[in-house]
């Protein structure tokens, strides 16, 4: 675990070329606005008779959407971003699993703080984020059963927070400020599992957040975009800060055809003391309507 965060933490602070996964890049040259959609499928199938070093039969699919656009008028400059994923795997013996579920939200509103697109903006986030379906912690129960521990809204974070960016260049952004941060468990049989109080379905924080992010052209048509966010509530101690760290390397190898490895890091000790990781290696097609 201290291999990952070191490597990626080294990547973070020493790429070149910067812009963001969960961010919306808006062009100090645009006016008026722009819109970009891209969707893609991703998929794997593998069957196995017969083989002496054994195999499961199994076939799995993924897929992805992103829409964005961008506003911008004089100083002001607004966007928006819906980026969702949803995947599924069939097992043999084992049926069907879900191996990947996202649905997010953002809304990013910012105004220069200069004239000719000043460097520093003062900005607000409204972000919405929780899942479709139920999620399993499989085979972890008394009897072997599987253990629900998700579902839509359980849990869903919903979180607005003001503050200072610094924006160099389209392609790197670092800002600090002041957030509040609802926590949605829609089933109170999750409340638990969340932090809440038995049966509680919401609680809502205040704190400081932290953010920055980049994507880094590695070799040509092989590009590296990674995010990270933090949430400290007032009243905690510093150690529990929950950290959301999101990275993706994708390499083109056609218009429409890509592979891509994505590593997540999340910390949230209201959901556990240990650093949750999700790594996805993946290959398929991707188009992007405008």
């Amino acid at each position: 675990m201290k291999t990952y965060l070191t490597l990626f933490i080294f990547l973070f602070f020493t790429s070149e070329f910067l812009s963001a996964q969960d961010s919306i890049a808006i062009p100090d040259t645009l006016q008026g606005r722009s819109t970009s959609w891209t969707v893609g499928i991703n998929g794997s199938q593998a069957s196995y008779s017969n083989w002496a070093q054994g195999g499961v039969n199994n076939i799995a699919a993924t897929g992805s959407s992103s829409l964005t656009i961008a506003y911008k008028k004089d100083r002001f400059s607004y966007g928006f971003l819906f980026d969702t994923r949803y995947g599924k795997t069939q097992i043999q013996n084992e049926g069907n699993r879900k191996i990947d579920d996202r649905l997010f939200i953002k809304n990013r509103f910012m105004y220069d703080l200069g004239e000719d697109d000043s460097d520093f903006k003062a900005y607000a986030n409204i972000r919405i984020r929780t899942q479709f379906d139920r999620g399993f912690n499989y085979g972890a129960g008394p009897e072997g059963e599987d253990i629900l521990i998700s579902s839509f809204m359980a849990p869903g974070y919903f979180s607005q927070d003001i503050g200072l960016a610094y924006i160099p260049s389209d392609n790197f952004t670092f800002e600090a400020g002041l957030g509040l941060q609802q926590t949605f468990v829609r089933d109170e049989n999750l409340s638990t599992t969340y932090g809440l109080d038995e049966g509680d379905r919401f609680r809502n924080e205040a704190g400081l957040t932290i953010g920055s992010s980049f994507k880094a052209e590695l070799a040509t048509n092989v590009l590296l975009s990674t995010s990270i966010n933090t949430f400290t509530t007032f009243g905690k101690a510093l150690s529990s800060t929950d950290v959301y760290f999101s990275n993706k390397l994708t390499g083109r190898i056609n218009n429409f055809m890509n592979a891509s490895l994505s590593l997540d890091l999340v910390y949230d000790d209201d959901f556990s003391n240990e650093v949750q990781v999700a790594q996805v290696l993946s290959m398929g097609i991707s188009f992007t309507l405008r």
